[in-house]
């Protein structure tokens, strides 16, 4: 393929201004900011292959959240995602304002949902998505997006309550 500079222009200006949006939502897919890092790699380099495609799709921020959260997926399914865990040091962003302990705890329960629902719950939540535009980004009908966000929301009312309960045991609450 030749080298298009008007081309190759567009592409570093529109990823350029997505970037941290990219990364946000990568982050929230994979749980940590190394991941979320490759997943941005993996997913812009796909991207510049198909940018042809994603200039003319109606939404190029849809196209390219799609292109992200394929690829998450896609890694979920691959034997290395198994085999290899890269979980060491555990390199958080310092949070803005709120309750700090509160945003951990989520974030937590959030990277301990399988994978399906993670994403669902990312879309449909972080990025503010109605059921049939992320059941169009995942490739599944409406019916599955439901039913996926409900099992990944009551997961993780499950898990931080009992991460409440156990933090705060009767008689001790503030």
């Amino acid at each position: 393929m030749a080298a298009d500079p008007v081309r190759d222009a567009e592409f570093t200006e529109y990823v350029t201004a997505k970037a941290l949006w990219l990364r946000k939502v990568a982050y929230l897919l994979c749980g940590d900011w190394h991941g979320a890092d490759d997943l941005v790699q993996a997913a812009i380099t796909k991207l510049y292959v198909n940018w042809h495609r994603a200039v003319r799709a109606d939404n190029i921020d849809g196209y390219a959240r799609t292109t992200l959260v394929n690829t998450f997926l896609a890694e979920q399914r691959s034997p290395w995602a198994r085999w290899v865990v890269l979980r060491g040091a555990q390199d958080t962003a310092p949070a803005r304002d709120g309750d700090v302990e509160a945003t951990l705890d989520l974030r937590t329960a959030l990277a301990a949902l399988p994978p399906g629902q993670r994403a669902t719950v990312v879309l449909r939540y972080f990025c503010d998505l109605s059921v049939a535009e992320a059941a169009q980004t995942l490739g599944c009908s409406p019916g599955n997006v439901k039913s996926q966000t409900a099992r990944g929301i009551d997961t993780l009312r499950r898990m931080l309550q009992t991460r409440h309960a156990v933090s705060s045991p009767e008689g001790c609450e503030p």
